[in-house]
């Protein structure tokens, strides 16, 4: 398979919904993910949302998300047990996803926004639990 850039809400979706498919999967990820997540095809089209807005800069996501609440309310759900771990294996899965389908300018975004924001949310997280 050529591997090609995300150009399009298509190949967003495509993304989304291959990752997902491994995150419901894991081991670790996929008790919290399916524990908490009630209506799967909702969730994945806002997760495309948000991925099309950050990578494409189009779509119906803008002033749409606020992402530190949503996981500081997940860890909440879940007894305050998320940990760096988590986010590490979220990573993981999110680059061989990339790595397998994708390649060029906005398939490395996707790697250095996703880098980033695990590292911001894992510490967002961490703050609310030590108030």
């Amino acid at each position: 398979m050529d591997k090609i850039d995300i150009k399009s809400r298509k190949e967003v979706d495509f993304l989304v919904r291959r990752f997902y498919d491994q995150i419901r999967k894991h081991d670790s990820l996929g008790p919290i993910f399916n524990g908490v997540v009630k209506d799967w095809d909702t969730h994945l089209i806002h997760l495309s949302d948000f991925w099309e807005m950050i990578l494409l800069q189009t779509g119906p996501g803008a002033g749409k998300f606020n992402p530190v609440k949503v996981h500081r309310q997940v860890d909440a759900e879940v007894d305050n047990s998320i940990e760096q771990a988590h986010f590490g294996n979220w990573l993981e899965l999110w680059f061989q996803t990339l790595d397998r389908y994708f390649e060029g300018k906005n398939a490395n975004y996707a790697k250095e926004h996703a880098r980033r924001m695990a590292h911001m949310l894992f510490m967002r997280i961490w703050e609310a639990r030590v108030r």
